[in-house]
């Protein structure tokens, strides 16, 4: 197995792991009383600030794995391996856990360019990703 679909289960068990911890909580919530099931609106703040960080940080996740998904497994499917390529899936994984230990350390300006900083390097990322995967199919 090539190290960028190593990359692509980090990231997905990463999403997990996130959601996971949503799931703790709301269900703590429902069990202990203190919520119905149905007052997990979506979009709307519900719970403390650092759960709502935490649901944040899993929708970026949610929204960043197809891209990443998309690349790696293109990649797979047509036998192309390249040093690089790896490399900058991993360096992905790497800029997701900046992103999501910024977001769930706080609001705050530092924490926000941070965050912006993990989010800016998984993207850059998947540009060259792309660009790598396109000059060899030319």
């Amino acid at each position: 197995m090539i190290s960028s679909l190593y990359s692509l289960l980090f990231f997905t068990g990463w999403t997990i792991l996130l959601v996971l911890f949503v799931a703790g909580f709301r269900t703590v919530q429902v069990l202990a009383g203190k919520k119905k099931s149905n007052e997990f609106p979506a979009w709307v703040q519900h719970g403390s600030d650092l759960y709502w960080r935490l649901h944040r940080a899993h929708i970026n996740c949610i929204e960043s794995l197809p891209v990443f998904a998309v690349l790696v497994l293109t990649s797979a499917y047509l036998g192309f391996q390249a040093p690089l390529f790896d490399s900058l899936a991993m360096i992905v994984c790497g800029g997701r856990v900046l992103q999501t230990s910024a977001h769930l350390s706080g609001g705050g300006e530092w924490n926000v360019n941070v965050r912006f900083t993990g989010f800016l390097i998984q993207y850059a990322s998947f540009a060259y990703m792309l660009v790598i995967l396109l000059r060899s199919m030319l």
